[in-house]
């Protein structure tokens, strides 16, 4: 028999990124709507094993859903993967109540998320990433918002880089994936995308480009690199050597993963947050919510972190032919 569900737990792991207030939100209210308590975890999984936890109404999430970050807190927390940390976890929530946990976070918190599970909490994972990096789902909480961010930074960059004739390389959050990059390289009209998946450290090729590109009378060169090559500082002092055309190197940090969630972010998360409850309410455990060929499904967690993702041939190729 499903394990009757009466107190729902919430918490936010790992980076933040924008949506995951609306994804708190949606948590909260479905939860309460459907007669069951809500208490809020601070501070991630090391927020739980300090206790760190609250009850949650729903005028505590009025008002946030237009607000980056997460109004919840995040940190990283060693102890929780260890065997004696995940166990202490599980025997808090017990202590709290909590029955279930909605986890909104990347890979690894998916895998606090399977522990937890594990030891008889029930836990549903959203992915909150601006990395797009979870294979089992096209959308990842808060990457709309920082794509969008990081092509505005762009943009701006561009139109200096224009008047002054300079090429500029312009670096992207995304960890070891080059979706921000593959993204903004398109919608900013890049001549040149660097990305892990892709990049093959051929310098020669790239300067060999701006040169082309110099003598057909382009004003500008822009080369979006991902975070995962990196090098950016370096790569641009390299490049000025041997071209001879002033080379700049911007890195927008952190400024992608705050600011205001766009329409798709607020909207996905919101749904993905209610999804989550309805699926603790249905008995079920070890899930993450993702969202695939226009629906929002769910996976058992070692199914998702099992998957494998890759950059889009045709899309690359795109990317490719448009920067010509």
């Amino acid at each position: 028999m499903a394990k009757e569900i009466k107190t729902i737990g919430v918490l936010t792991s790992g980076g933040d990124a924008p949506g995951m207030n609306a994804a708190i939100r949606a948590v909260v209210r479905t939860a309460i709507a459907k007669g069951l308590k809500v208490k809020g975890i601070k501070k991630g999984y090391h927020g739980l094993l300090n206790e760190e936890i609250i009850d949650m109404e729903a005028k505590d999430v009025s008002d946030i859903i237009q607000r980056g970050g997460t109004i919840l807190g995040t940190a990283r927390c060693l102890e929780f993967k260890t065997k004696e940390g995940q166990e202490l976890g599980a025997e808090i929530c017990r202590r709290h109540g909590i029955d279930g946990i909605v986890v909104i976070g990347g890979d690894g918190s998916y895998r606090g998320a399977q522990k937890l599970s594990q030891n008889g909490i029930n836990t549903i994972g959203l992915p909150g990433t601006i990395d797009l990096d979870i294979a089992c789902t096209e959308y990842t909480i808060g990457f709309d918002t920082a794509v969008n961010t990081a092509m505005e930074a762009i943009d701006k960059v561009k139109d200096t880089s224009s008047s002054h004739e300079r090429c500029s390389i312009i670096e992207v959050m995304g960890r070891n994936a080059g979706y921000i990059a593959l993204w903004c390289g398109i919608a900013n009209g890049a001549e040149d995308i660097l990305i892990p998946e892709k990049y093959d450290y051929d310098e020669q090729r790239i300067i060999n480009n701006i040169i082309d590109n110099r003598k057909k009378g382009k004003s500008h060169h822009i080369i979006i690199n991902a975070e995962g090559i990196g090098h950016s500082t370096s790569m641009a002092r390299r490049i000025e050597a041997a071209t001879g055309i002033e080379t700049r190197a911007t890195i927008l940090g952190y400024m992608q993963r705050g600011g205001n969630p766009t329409a798709k972010d607020r909207y996905y998360a919101s749904i993905m947050g209610a999804k989550a409850v309805d699926i603790l309410l249905a008995g079920k455990t070890n899930r993450v919510v993702g969202y695939q060929h226009g629906e929002f499904v769910d996976f058992d967690i070692e199914e998702a972190l099992n998957m494998q993702k890759c950059i889009n041939e045709y899309q690359y190729e795109v990317a490719h032919l448009l920067s010509i």
